[in-house]
């Protein structure tokens, strides 16, 4: 019985461990998309907004390249067209598949 005790209370350790980290990372983001908000102008704030809802990770993606861009010193305020840009940057290359025929 004193194995199975160790392994509950590791477990809980870890699951204890996990929801720590992720609370972190979310106070992190959380952080990060306020200071992105602030040089976002209102349309390109709306397109966030769809971002965030439809595609959480994408978004999570397009505020970590803006925060780099920010700490740079290369960007002052962001307007939709530039926010679209960044979403294509942010897509995979997919590969042209061409099929022929003999």
């Amino acid at each position: 019985m004193d194995e199975l005790e160790a392994i509950r209370q590791k477990k809980a350790e870890e699951f204890q461990r996990q929801a720590e980290e992720q609370a972190q990372l979310n106070q992190q983001i959380s952080q990060l998309e306020s200071i992105v908000k602030t040089i976002l102008t209102k349309d390109a704030l709306q397109r966030y907004g769809n971002l965030k809802a439809a595609h959480p990770e994408k978004a999570v993606q397009l505020l970590a390249l803006i925060g780099q861009l920010i700490q740079s010193g290369k960007i002052r305020k962001i307007t939709d067209d530039e926010l679209k840009k960044m979403l294509i940057m942010l897509e995979p290359k997919k590969k042209q598949i061409k099929i022929t025929r003999k």
